[in-house]
């Protein structure tokens, strides 16, 4: 089977778009991980007259719409125009892209691994902590970065050292018990602690925080300690499946919960804003005023569509007695700075982190609570906090003996590769779990003064801030819709062969996408598909499930057509959302680092879809594979 699976990649690599070959081809020695760096350089230019932020959101829309590919349908693959052309033109319609330059430089001198692999990352949600320099072994002074004004990556990977930047270990005792008075923690979690407050403007006054092992145990945390059986309502705003809302919703039920969730209009997938508003407003505001109605979890803006939702509605869920908890693990890494913690302070905040984009995705989550709110929470038995070990500890644990049999909980991510020379050891998982049970969390918070980690990740986000982060994904997001929308099947009928759901070019979306490839009859090719081909050819996509999808009476027809029962049934959650009603999307999502060479090869890999005979044969061989022993 693994020879038909080599062949197999070997024949689709000779099937490639000659426009996927050429993006791969871009960069061979890894010493220019854009073909396009240096025309980011800013050019000196006479100064302009800003215009307005209304007319540049009146304008955004019409623009792109002019000048990516005007007039124009691409019905065959080979026929797209060429990755220089194409930003050539790209850089036309968007010259502000050029004052973003230095995530460029950023993405040379600190994950040049990305070049060397030749990896489309799409598939990262939260933000990293780390870069990929950081890995690198620092005694190795020829492997040291050329120039500081310009670094240029070297010519081969450096050896690194691939111990975990840190690990978890679980920590009994509930959530309440945590937000109000701590437990053992070491210097390192303190100041990794600090760090995160520090970059997302919460104030330590206001806000107290626990990690987490991910964002499902957050939310989980915050449903089995919340009071609901006085405070009976959970209301949620998401047009998508998401583990984590159901872990919730689980829990909230259990304990007496009324679970309600927002709807979304077909076919722009638009809030449903009088039905949140019916549902949000208390009929009884001067009555009772001072009851709580329950949990209001408000995401800002969705992590498959891409559309952002109005800050208003948190204001006026507060304003009608709700506690309101904001997720933030979809925004972008500064886009906290636009939110205005000044201005509205949640009673709940949830984000996640990751190690190093597109290296290794383990990481975890915070979860804050506002001071004033953790006495409404309920002492419950609770699991899913976790504290962080140091990697020094670490690297003592796997190198020295293992010591008394403390138990210490499964830790995320451990397993690594140590290199030195011409020696590797690989160590698994299981060994380093059989090492660290030697470690308790007495023994990890002694203090260790000589604890400095940089968060070099974070350090280069806000070195960037968030008017050139939300620039740059404005361009690229916006010019991958536009593309997308472009091909269309060679037939009669002018059948499109991508559909987007959600916003499509506008201004203020956020940098991601929710959609689906059709092959010519109009069937849609599964997302599953879709993203394992992808995979295929380096580019990392995922899949969801849209739901709470409303149809007003003329779509009746075409809800038929489009709406679906999602495929996972066997977990145990029949009947819920409307019986499993909704719509199962490819997704992609663009990180502060991707770039036009990321968003070109996503596009001529769904262009090869126009092929007929490329969708079929790959529709068989995926029959094939899930029949073979």
């Amino acid at each position: 089977m693994r020879k038909d699976q080599r062949s197999m990649k070997e024949e689709s690599k000779k099937m490639q778009s000659p426009c996927l070959e050429e993006v791969s081809q871009g960069c061979l020695h890894g010493c220019c991980p854009s073909p396009f760096l240096n025309q980011h350089e800013p050019q000196t230019k006479a100064s302009k007259p800003r215009n307005s932020s209304a007319a540049c959101r009146r304008d955004f829309a019409s623009k792109t719409t002019s000048s990516i590919f005007p007039n124009t349908q691409f019905t065959n693959h080979e026929s797209l125009p060429s990755m220089q052309d194409s930003f050539t033109e790209f850089t036309k319609a968007y010259p502000q892209y050029s004052d973003t330059y230095r995530v460029d430089q950023i993405r040379s001198r600190e994950y040049y691994h990305l070049s060397f692999s030749d990896h489309t990352c799409l598939d990262y949600l939260g933000i990293g902590l780390f870069s990929y320099s950081q890995l690198q072994k620092q005694e190795c002074p020829k492997y040291r970065i050329a120039s500081s004004s310009f670094p240029v990556p070297p010519e081969s990977p450096p050896p690194v050292l691939d111990i975990p930047f840190f690990g978890v270990s679980y920590k009994p005792g509930n959530l309440k018990t945590q937000l109000l008075h701590g437990g053992v923690a070491s210097e390192f979690e303190s100041v990794i602690r600090k760090r995160i407050m520090s970059f997302l403007n919460v104030s330590e006054n206001d806000y107290s925080m626990v990690f987490t092992a991910n964002k499902t145990s957050a939310f989980k945390l915050v449903a089995e300690s919340y009071p609901f059986q006085s405070n009976r309502k959970l209301l949620t705003v998401y047009d998508y499946e998401s583990e984590a809302i159901e872990a919730m919703s689980n829990s909230s039920e259990k304990n007496g919960a009324k679970v309600m969730s927002a709807e979304f209009s077909w076919p722009r997938l638009r809030l449903q804003s009088s039905k949140l508003r019916n549902m949000l407003v208390s009929k009884e505001k001067k009555k009772k005023k001072k009851k709580r109605r329950g949990l209001f979890v408000f995401p800002l803006h969705s992590r498959m569509t891409g559309a952002r939702y109005p800050y208003l509605w948190m204001s006026i869920a507060e304003e009608n007695g709700w506690h309101v908890l904001i997720d933030s693990c979809a925004l972008g890494p500064k886009d906290m700075d636009s939110f205005g913690l000044s201005l509205f302070r949640p009673d709940f905040l949830i984000c996640s982190f990751y190690k190093v984009f597109g290296e290794n995705p383990s990481g975890f989550a915070c979860l804050f609570a506002k001071k004033s709110t953790i006495p409404v929470l309920e002492t419950s038995s609770t699991s899913g906090i976790i504290g962080l070990i140091p990697p020094q500890k670490l690297f003592r644990a796997v190198t020295e003996s293992p010591g008394t049999d403390t138990e210490v909980e499964n830790l995320a991510s451990q397993s690594g590769r140590i290199e030195k020379g011409k020696t590797t050891y690989e160590i698994q998982h299981a060994e380093i779990v059989e090492k660290l049970k030697g470690i308790e969390m007495s023994e990890v918070s002694e203090s260790d003064k000589s604890i400095e980690m940089e968060c070099r990740g974070l350090d280069e986000v806000d070195s960037l801030g968030l008017v050139t982060i939300s620039s740059r994904a404005r361009c690229l997001i916006n010019w991958l819709v536009s593309a997308l929308l472009k091909l269309q099947h060679p037939n009669t009928n002018g059948t499109p062969l991508v559909r987007i759901y959600g916003p499509k070019v506008k201004f203020d979306r956020g940098p991601a996408i929710a959609f689906n490839v059709f092959d010519w009859k109009g069937e849609k090719i599964e997302p599953v598909l879709v993203q394992k081909l992808a995979d295929r050819s380096n580019i990392s996509l995922s899949y969801g499930f849209l739901h709470h999808i409303w149809f007003a009476d003329k779509y009746q027809e075409e809800k038929e057509k489009v709406i679906e029962r999602r495929n996972n049934e066997a977990d145990g959650n029949k009947g819920k959302d409307k019986s499993g009603m909704g719509i199962a999307v490819v997704t992609a999502a663009l990180g502060f680092l991707a770039n036009f060479q990321d968003i070109y090869k996503l596009w001529a890999f769904i262009a090869q879809f126009l092929d007929a005979d490329f969708v079929e044969k790959e529709r068989w061989r995926s029959t094939k594979m899930k029949f073979e022993p």
